[in-house]
């Protein structure tokens, strides 16, 4: 599995926004990788922010 679909699956299975160090700690992925990829995540509107350093996604 991919570091993305990873951090996907991590925000899809939480009923909360999370920060990038939480996703990093459930996901089991670096968290400098975690802020590369939900940068990316972001760009191609699979990810929002509903307030400054907390994410979740859009589906």
């Amino acid at each position: 599995m991919s570091s993305s679909e990873n951090i996907l699956k991590t925000l899809k299975a939480s009923p909360v926004a999370l920060k990038a160090g939480e996703i990093s700690e459930k996901s089991g992925v670096d968290k400098k990788e975690v802020d590369k990829v939900l940068k990316k995540l972001m760009t191609d509107g699979l990810v929002t922010s509903p307030k400054r350093c907390f994410y979740e996604s859009k589906a």
